[in-house]
Parts: C-alpha cells; sequence; structure tokens
C-alpha cells in the first residue's frame, strides 16, 4: 500500500483513489436500506465551506486540507476535486504561495498524477528549501518510484529544516525498504516510546507493522497494526492490516477488518477475494461492483492506469487471469513500484507461468535496491 505521510498537524494517508461510481438501486419500500453511511472520526466540511473559494490562502489551505481529510478517511476521490476547486486561484500559479503549492501537490498525488506533484514540489522547495512538508511529500513520492537515496535525501533536508523526529521516521521507513530491517525496528520502536500524540504513535505503529512485514515477522505486523488501528483508525492501515490477513489465509479476520470502512475499489476487491476463498457467492456481486466502476472511469474520460494496481488485483485473485493482471501490473510499474506492485506483478508472472517475465521483474526490482521477504524470488 502506499506509505503513511504525516503532517506536522495531523496524520495524513497516501490511498489509492480508487472510482466510487453510481449504480441505480430501487427500493422496494420506504423503509428498504440501501445503504450504512460509514462512520468517520472527524467532522465532515460544511457544503457552504465547499461552495465558497476562499480568496485568503490561508484559509483557502484550511478549506483543502479539511477536504483531504476526509477523501482520505472515506475513499470518496469527490473530496480531492473539491479540495482542488479551493485551491483554484492559485493552481499551476508559477508565484502561487509555497504552503498552497505544496497542498496541490498532494491533491495531485492523492489522485495518481505523480509526475505533475513531483513537479510542483520540486519548484516550491526551490523557492522554499526549509519547507518540511515538501520535502516529506517529495520522499514519499521517491519511495513510491522505488528512488531510495532520492527519498533518504529529502529525509535529510527534513531533518535540516529542524523536524528531527519527522526526518528519523522518514529515514527508518526508507531503510526498512533498503533491507537494514533491525535497524529500521529498532528504531521505529524508540520512536513510539517518545511519542505523545495519539495521532503520531498511530502512524508510527503503521510503519512499524510494514517494516515487520518485509522483514518477515507477520505475528508481530498484525499486533502493530491492531495497535495502530487502536490509537486512531484510519482506511490505510486496516487495508493494509486486511493484505495481510488475506495472505495469511486468514479470509474471515480480513472480513472483519474490512467489515467498517467505507466501500472504496480496495475495499469491494478485498471483500470480494475474501468471499471467493471461502466459497461465498458474494464475490461475484462484488466482482459486478468492480466492474461497473471500471465501466464509469471510462465515460467520464479518466485513466483506468492510474487504478492499475486494483485492476491488476482484481484480475488476479477474482478473474482468474494471471496473464492480464500481469499486463496490467508491468504497466503499473511504469506508475508506482512500492512492495505490492512488484508483488503483485511477481505473483501474476508466477501463475501465469511466464518464467521469462518473473526472472525479467526479479532484476528489475533487485536493481532499485528493495528488500521484501514476500518478494524473494526463486531462482527459474
Amino acid at each position: 500500500m502506499f506509505a503513511k505521510i504525516f503532517w506536522t498537524m495531523m496524520a495524513c494517508v497516501l490511498m489509492p483513489a480508487g472510482a466510487i461510481a453510481v449504480t441505480p438501486v430501487m427500493p422496494k419500500d420506504d423503509h428498504q436500506v440501501i445503504e450504512v453511511l460509514p462512520v468517520v472520526t472527524r467532522h465532515r466540511p460544511s457544503g457552504t465551506a465547499a461552495a465558497n473559494v476562499p480568496a485568503d490562502p490561508a484559509k483557502a489551505i484550511e478549506a483543502a486540507r479539511a477536504h483531504i481529510q476526509m477523501a482520505r478517511q472515506t475513499g470518496d476521490t469527490r473530496y480531492w476535486g473539491r479540495a482542488q476547486s479551493v485551491l483554484a486561484p492559485w493552481w499551476d500559479g508559477a508565484a502561487a504561495p509555497v504552503d498552497v503549492a505544496v497542498m496541490q501537490a498532494t491533491v495531485q498525488q492523492g489522485r495518481h498524477e505523480f509526475g505533475a506533484s513531483r513537479q510542483v514540489l520540486e519548484a516550491a522547495l526551490k523557492r522554499a528549501p526549509g519547507h518540511a512538508q515538501g520535502w516529506l511529500n517529495l520522499a514519499a513520492l521517491e519511495r513510491l518510484s522505488a528512488r531510495y537515496p532520492d527519498a533518504l535525501s529529502a529525509c535529510g533536508a527534513v531533518a535540516r529544516a529542524g523536524h528531527v523526529a519527522y526526518a528519523e521516521a522518514c529515514r527508518l521507513e526508507t531503510v526498512s525498504l533498503q533491507g537494514q530491517h533491525v535497524a529500521a525496528l529498532q528504531g521505529l520502536q524508540a520512536l513510539i516510546a517518545q511519542a505523545a500524540d495519539k495521532s503520531q504513535r498511530g502512524w508510527l505503529h503503521s510503519l512499524l507493522a510494514e517494516s515487520q512485514e518485509r522483514s518477515g515477522q507477520d505475528g508481530p505486523a498484525a499486533q502493530s497494526y491492531q495497535r495502530s488501528l487502536q490509537e486512531e483508525p484510519d482506511l490505510y492501515t486496516a487495508i493494509a492490516y486486511s493484505d495481510l490477513l488475506l495472505r495469511l489465509g486468514k479470509n474471515r479476520d480480513a472480513l472483519a477488518a474490512l467489515a467498517d470502512l467505507p466501500q472504496t475499489d480496495a475495499v469491494v476487491l478485498r471483500r470480494g477475494a475474501a468471499w471467493k476463498r471461502m466459497g461465498d457467492a458474494r464475490w461475484h456481486e462484488a466482482l459486478g461492483q468492480l466492474k461497473t466502476r471500471k465501466l464509469e472511469l471510462l465515460r467520464r474520460g479518466d485513466d483506468p492506469g492510474l487504478h492499475g494496481r486494483e485492476l491488476a488485483l482484481t484480475a488476479l485473485w477474482l478473474e482468474d487471469d494471471a496473464a492480464g493482471a500481469l499486463a496490467i501490473a508491468k504497466t503499473n510499474l511504469q506508475l508506482q513500484r512500492e512492495p505490492i506492485d512488484w508483488w503483485v506483478a511477481l505473483e501474476s508472472a508466477r501463475l501465469a507461468r511466464d518464467n521469462a517475465a518473473l526472472s525479467a521483474l526479479a532484476k528489475a526490482m533487485a536493481k532499485t535496491g528493495l528488500r521484501d521477504v514476500r518478494l524473494e524470488v526463486p531462482a527459474v
């Protein structure tokens, strides 16, 4: 999954921007419940605030941050559009305040517009080389692209900006991806012991859980995910936890972890995978929902390639189309190269019995420096 970024003022989670499609449903009577809205942990921005574009950059940033927070909590992609709308007067402006430019880059990251986000961040950081949040965002983009030396350089800039704890978390997450598991685990545990804020502890526990998974410590990783969710529930961590449970064959536990989440593509996909493995026919319904949402993407003129991870996993988990999943996964690796992106490509190649692709993928992954026990490929 996407790496988390902890903002100085709030915890932000980089989630896949799954499409939320609307399928008409005709109730049989006035008492039929069509949908139960998800519980969110913070207040929803008001309609008036969404409709009005603040003239003051500071107020626009505050409004955009509220919409981004809702997008991450609910998986509702419309909030990314609302965040853009309040930033519209300065969007792509060369003279936009740096804080506004960094917020624009955050919106672009949330929409998987990674190249555009990097350009905006790099331009902003040239103007304000001490902007810690901008460097944190850039570090996340570099990790996403498996450019770990560049990510470490960005983490160092966070430290030079005076935010030592965040810089250290940034560095530890990066070296964990490079295989320095012992140092990463020890460092993250030390940061957790020092953290006084619940949101910060929840974020650090999620980083610890991911590092533990990469090092093969699935039991401790499950405990760390649980602690993170106890500190502050969030969509990203719950999905990451469900992925661990699915990998371990704990399908009922995975469904329990997904039960109260908003029905984003990522959630519907994982519920469908758990149902299919359990022999529950409801997986057909999940697959139908995902197909409908893909059609909605096409009707809106959106690029389905921005959702390649979910499309590849759908082909692999629900459609039993390993060859098709491999083709999508290979294209997706041109956009993002997180561990799950490598995993779906490698697993697709293995199930498709495409040894040439498996070997090529393993070599490409090795060049990045990524080290993850879940991605170890036997000689072919």
